[in-house]
Formats: structure tokens, C-alpha cells, sequence
């Protein structure tokens, strides 16, 4: 008798516990399910591709194929629902009307993707929103400022010229193929680094796997898998994976980085105020205005603020234009009458190259035509997305409800052949002046639009003038038929392998 008593008055815990965690799961169950049921029923009036029940799409957006999204897009000329496992799903959209009607809001960024990047590079103005966003973007767009532009020609051309003459060392007598890629990636970060943060790295000379790059490579891929991974949204289980280990480590290499650059600068900001010489330098670069707000007001710019902008400036000042830079170039040597006539046009311009003006790059419109339409054709950021914060009916009367993710895809949009005739060929004269008219301008979208299109994108175009004028004066390229490139799926669209071209060294002029 006594034992049995034992038995039960032990036991009962035991079954009280089991029997509060079952309910807690058939909780979780109903409301996973109620809200896979709510979803189906936002997205009933939007066609999808076939999904498997419990992955989702998951597999097709981490095939770094970017054909499959294309077949997609001509399939569902508008949009359509992407499940991302059993219970989540965004919303693809890739046409300009689509287009239009989203970008001219101001929903927040999404969740799903920010809150992955933010432990990496902090909250900068990539990821900052409301008053905050507003007051970041008007204290630093005085560094974008065409004034301040045309004081970076010099130095990008300085840097650009320090990669070919690598070039020409590595060549020598004979022709030879390179991947273009890592060396570009590098004149980029000491492009950025020149002119953002007036810091000479010789980053091209000591280092040919700079540990920022890598670093910066490697967070993107990891970003971009835990946000279709549904298994790894969740944190805890994130940070016990491998991947989860291993950003953290890159979250320390970044943060190492950054911390060299603004303490450098502070101690040379602060010792110019004490001799009073700040207004020697010629322009105020972007660590300038911030570091000066911090000295006028310190509640402007907390340090905190002040890193995360850092890293914002030197992943998205390189990472992008060197992209844009390596893709343009590929893009020419797959299509050598459009390379020849880019190389006419700057020798008629610039003449042996020895320099380069703000009013030179502007003449050069059949280069700037091939630049827009390598952007069309790879765009180095190929979605943006943003979680709507209240209902909206697109052109066509379909509408989608508060909460949804909206993931605008650039290379779709780019790619639609309901907007673009032959999408798949290069085509420069697609961005002539007459054809330019009578398009739609929500149809071409590289830097985004809208209230929070991209603040760098006048620095890029005239980096990708710069490098692209001083590449084709000194070299002709040709792809190598051996080893294509493959893309590789990150926020910037980068080659999975690097892009290996056959270099042959131009006689001078």
C-alpha cells in the first residue's frame, strides 16, 4: 500500500509536466496550422510553382540557378507565392507596376532577411527604419555630393591603374587568364577605403586574400542560407549549428576591421582639432561628416552607430561596385563588337588615359548604355524586400494583406520577357535615349527606387566608368571557354568560383 502511494505521489509530477507539454504542442501545432491556412488563403488569387509539402521552394532558391527563377518568370509573367517550408512564405514580384506600387510606400525592411544581417554589420542605414533611417540618410548624403564625387576620380583611378599594372606583371610577354574577380574585389576595397575613409590599406600590394573580403564572401553566403533554411530561423538552434559558429567568428574579423579604421581616424580627427588643421584636406569624406556630428552632438551618432555605418559603407562600397565591375567585364568579353566599340569611344575621349575628368565620363554614352545593360542582365543585388505594414491592392484589383514579405526581384524584373524583348542577349541600344523614353521606369531597377533607393549609386556608376575606361585602354578580354562562371547565391550576386578571362596587353597608343 505504502509503495503504491510512493509510486503515484512521485509519478504525478511527472504526468502533469507530460501532459502540459502535449498541450503546449497541440498549441503550437493549431496555431502553425491556422497560420499556413491564413496564408494559403492571402495567396489563393496568385498561382505558384509545384511546392513540396514540408521544404517549400527551399530547394529551388538554394540551387544557385539562376535559370530556374527566369523559367519561373515567363511561367508567371506578374508574381508568385514562394514557400519557404510548411508554414512561411514571401511574395515574388518582378513586374514594373508591381514594381511601382511597392517601392512608392514605406514598409519596412523585412524582418526575415535584416534581422539575419543585422548581427553582422549592426543597424546601419541598410537596415535602419522611421526617424532614425531619415536622420542617417540626410546627415551622410552631403558625402555623395557631385562636388565631393569629382575629388574621387584621381584616387579610383589611381587604384584601378595599381591592378593592371598587376595585370601587366602577371602577363608579362605572353597572354594568360586570370580570375579578374579576386583582384578586382581588391582594387574595390582600397577604392572605398581611399575615398570613404581617406585610409590607405595597400590592400592590392600586401594581400592577395584580404581576411575583410573573405570574411565579408563567406557572411553573405551564410546570410542568404539561413534566411531559405526554415531550420535556422530560429536562433538558438542557428547559433549551435556550424554555420552558426562560424559567423560568429566573422562577426569578429568584421568588428576587428572596423574598430582598426575608426580609432585610426579618431585619433587623427582629434589631433587635428587640437592643431587646428581640419580644414586642410580638400573634400570631407563620409568619416568625416559622421565623426564631425559626433564632436557637435554626441546623442547623433552613438559609437555603436558609428560602427555599424562603417561596415555598411565598406561591405556595400566595395562589395557591390566590385561585382558590378567583374560582371560588366564578362559581359564584354562574351561580346567582343560591343568591347571594341566601348575601347573606340574612350581613345576618342580619353586618349592614352593619363587622366580622366568628370566631363570625360559624361561623354561617354554608348559605355554608359553597356554598363546599364550589364546591370540588367546580372544585377549585383538581385532582390530587395520589405514587410508590408498595412494591405495593398496592386494595378491588377489583386491585393495581399499587413505582414506579408514582398521580395521585389531585380534579376526578374530584368529578365521578364513580358518587359524586355530578347532578355537573354546583350543589347546596349536598349538604353538609348529614344528607347529609354518609352519605357516603363519602374523596368530597370539596379539601385532600387523610391524613398530608399540606393545612396551610393552615383559613386558606382563612376567607379564601373573609371575601372571599365582604364580596362579597355591597356587590355582586351575574352572569356575562357573552360571554366565559365557559376553564380552563387548571396545578397550580392557574386561568381560562386570567380570569373576567369584571357587577358592580352594592348599596344600603348
Amino acid at each position: 500500500m505504502e509503495s503504491s502511494w510512493l509510486e503515484a505521489h512521485w509519478t504525478r509530477p511527472f504526468y502533469l509536466a507530460f501532459a502540459f507539454g502535449l498541450a503546449l504542442g497541440l498549441l503550437q501545432a493549431i496555431k502553425l496550422y491556422l497560420r499556413r491556412q491564413r496564408l494559403l488563403r492571402d495567396l489563393r488569387a496568385f498561382p505558384a510553382p509545384p511546392t513540396h509539402w514540408f521544404h517549400g521552394h527551399q530547394k529551388f532558391l538554394q540551387e544557385d540557378k539562376m535559370e530556374k527563377l527566369e523559367e519561373v518568370v515567363e511561367k508567371y509573367p506578374y508574381a508568385f507565392p514562394c514557400w519557404i517550408g510548411p508554414f512561411n512564405a514571401f511574395f515574388f514580384i518582378y513586374d514594373p507596376d508591381y514594381a511601382k506600387t511597392f517601392l512608392s510606400r514605406t514598409d519596412p525592411k523585412s524582418q526575415y532577411v535584416y534581422k539575419f544581417l543585422i548581427p553582422g554589420i549592426g543597424k546601419g542605414l541598410l537596415s535602419l527604419e522611421g526617424p532614425k533611417w531619415f536622420q542617417h540618410r540626410r546627415l551622410l548624403t552631403p558625402a555623395f555630393h557631385f562636388n565631393i564625387l569629382k575629388t574621387y576620380i584621381k584616387v579610383m583611378a589611381q587604384s584601378v591603374n595599381m591592378m593592371l599594372d598587376k595585370w601587366e606583371k602577371i602577363c608579362s610577354t605572353k597572354d594568360t587568364t586570370i580570375d579578374v574577380f579576386e583582384h578586382i574585389n581588391l582594387m574595390a576595397l582600397d577604392t572605398i577605403m581611399k575615398c570613404a575613409f581617406s585610409q590607405e590599406t595597400n590592400c592590392q600590394i600586401n594581400s592577395t586574400h584580404n581576411p575583410f573580403i573573405k570574411a565579408t564572401f563567406e557572411m553573405g553566403k551564410i546570410i542568404f542560407y539561413r534566411v531559405y533554411s526554415f531550420l535556422h530561423h530560429n536562433d538558438i538552434m542557428f547559433k549551435l549549428s556550424s554555420k552558426g559558429r562560424r559567423f560568429q567568428e566573422l562577426i569578429q574579423v568584421l568588428h576587428q576591421y572596423t574598430e582598426k579604421v575608426i580609432q585610426d581616424r579618431k585619433k587623427s580627427f582629434k589631433d587635428g582639432m587640437k592643431q587646428g588643421n581640419l580644414q586642410e584636406k580638400k573634400y570631407q569624406d563620409f568619416l568625416d561628416i559622421v565623426l564631425s556630428a559626433q564632436a557637435e552632438n554626441g546623442d547623433s551618432f552613438s559609437d555603436d552607430e558609428l560602427e555599424s555605418e562603417v561596415k555598411t559603407f565598406m561591405i556595400a562600397g566595395h562589395d557591390t561596385t566590385s561585382t558590378g565591375i567583374t560582371w560588366l567585364l564578362y559581359c564584354l568579353a562574351l561580346n567582343p563588337e560591343h568591347q571594341e566599340k566601348c575601347r573606340d569611344e574612350i581613345r576618342g575621349i580619353l586618349g592614352d588615359g593619363s587622366s580622366i575628368t568628370w566631363d570625360q565620363l559624361g561623354e561617354m554614352s554608348y559605355t554608359t548604355m553597356c554598363i546599364k545593360e550589364s546591370l540588367r542582365m546580372i544585377p549585383p543585388i538581385p532582390s530587395i524586400s520589405r514587410e508590408l505594414n498595412k494591405p495593398l491592392t496592386f494595378p491588377d484589383g489583386r491585393s495581399l494583406p499587413a505582414g506579408m514579405t514582398i521580395v521585389l526581384s531585380i534579376w526578374g524584373l530584368h529578365h521578364n520577357p513580358a518587359v524586355w524583348k530578347n532578355p537573354k542577349v546583350f543589347d546596349p541600344l536598349r538604353f538609348s535615349p529614344e528607347n529609354s523614353d518609352q519605357r516603363h521606369p519602374h523596368a530597370f531597377l539596379p539601385f532600387s527606387a523610391g524613398p530608399r533607393n540606393c545612396i551610393g549609386q552615383q559613386f558606382a556608376m563612376l567607379e564601373l566608368k573609371v575601372a571599365i575606361a582604364l580596362i579597355l585602354l591597356r587590355f582586351k578580354v575574352t572569356p575562357d571557354p573552360t571554366r565559365p562562371p557559376v553564380f552563387s547565391n548571396h545578397i550580392v550576386l557574386k561568381p560562386k568560383n570567380g570569373v576567369h578571362l584571357h587577358l592580352k596587353k594592348l599596344p600603348e597608343c
